[in-house]
């Protein structure tokens, strides 16, 4: 897989983005309400189906390689932490996005990204609530039900999600023709 300079450069951006949004976080235990889906799905969009998911993958590598640039730190540890799930679904998410979203031969239309950016934020609560309940359960050994996992691990995350899918759809339609032409 041969990438050009400015297609990696514009990966390691995304994911640089992606580390950013979750230092701007409100910090409600145990998984924080953070930015960095919103950098997930412009990654998708904007960079495509593969530099999103090698933008979200480059981020989940450099954390996992002890970079602190996970919301509460890095290293291999944080494959511990009840919110791992989460940063596990950003790259499967961006790679939803993308396939959705590809569907539509490069069309902006609003509802087709909303329901791109909507699939891949399930994808992506999905991953994060699955891994919060089995870790707070079997790792954490603190035992909670699915409703209460599928409260904290989600229903408190939907409001945010919504806007913020509706901020990256905003923001697609203004720099899709300028990534484009720095693509090239």
């Amino acid at each position: 897989m041969n990438m050009p300079v400015k297609m990696l450069l514009l990966i390691a951006l995304f994911a640089a983005l992606t580390a950013v949004g979750g230092f701007i976080r409100i910090p409600i235990p145990p998984v924080p309400i953070t930015l960095q889906t919103l950098s997930v799905y412009l990654a998708a969009h904007l960079l495509g189906t593969k530099g999103g998911v090698a933008s979200q993958g480059l981020f989940l590598i450099v954390g996992l390689l002890g970079v602190p640039i996970f919301t509460m730190g890095g290293g291999p540890g944080y494959i511990l932490k009840p919110s791992f799930g989460y940063l596990v679904g950003f790259p499967i998410g961006a790679l939803v996005i993308g396939l959705v979203a590809g569907k539509s031969n490069g069309s902006l239309n609003w509802w087709r990204l909303f329901m791109a950016n909507g699939v891949g934020m399930l994808v992506i609560l999905f991953i994060g609530v699955l891994y919060l309940y089995i870790n707070t359960n079997l790792i954490l050994q603190t035992e909670i039900t699915w409703i209460h996992a599928l409260w904290i691990g989600v229903a408190v995350f939907l409001p945010g999600e919504i806007v913020k899918i509706w901020i990256a759809i905003y923001l697609v339609r203004k720099l899709k023709s300028h990534i484009q032409l720095l693509q090239r």
